[in-house]
């Protein structure tokens, strides 16, 4: 016997939110399948929320920086919720729906307990998204992981880095600072 999961669509998932089926439940919506979200730590909060400050230094204006907020990917009935999600300025646009991939520069997940689900799931699912640039700041190694070049479900290029600075594929001329994000 053959075991099969059930699927759900983004406006079932967005029906269950609305009646209050997930109510006190960390979850997120990835490749269709309604998964549990790891609890937020010290280390977590904290990197991420640092994270989110230096970034809204850096890029001012010319972005909006979404903290733990819902990105939605209609082409694999995702909505996860990304640490990080560095989008178009949009405005009220915002409150029809929520980021899509063409509304994205790049993502961030701060990864400590999740770092399988970022490398593999999250990662797969923002890949067939076409989102340009995927980074998770792995915590327990001190490195950042940077994702570029999304072709065929995956990113075609990893950099890991320690040191030194980078810039993101939407801002070339801003220089962000590896240590800066992974400063302890």
């Amino acid at each position: 016997m053959s075991v099969t999961i059930a699927k759900w669509t983004l406006d079932e998932y967005h029906r269950m939110i609305e009646v209050g089926l997930l109510d006190d439940r960390q979850v997120e919506l990835l490749n269709g399948e309604i998964v549990e979200m790891s609890p937020e730590g010290e280390p977590h909060a904290y990197f991420s929320h640092e994270a989110a400050k230096y970034l809204g230094r850096l890029l001012g204006d010319r972005a909006d920086i979404r903290q733990g907020k819902p990105i939605t990917i209609p082409t694999s009935t995702s909505e996860p919720e990304p640490d990080l999600a560095i989008v178009q300025v949009l405005g009220r646009e915002y409150l029809q729906h929520h980021p899509y991939p063409e509304n994205i520069f790049w993502l961030i997940e701060s990864s400590n307990a999740s770092l399988s689900k970022d490398t593999s799931a999250k990662r797969k699912a923002y890949a067939a998204a076409n989102i340009r640039e995927y980074w998770i700041m792995d915590l327990k190694h001190y490195q950042l992981r940077v994702f570029r070049d999304p072709a065929n479900g995956d990113y075609q290029s990893e950099l890991i880095l320690t040191t030194g600075t980078i810039s993101p594929l939407a801002f070339p001329g801003i220089e962000i600072s590896v240590q800066q994000l992974l400063e302890r």
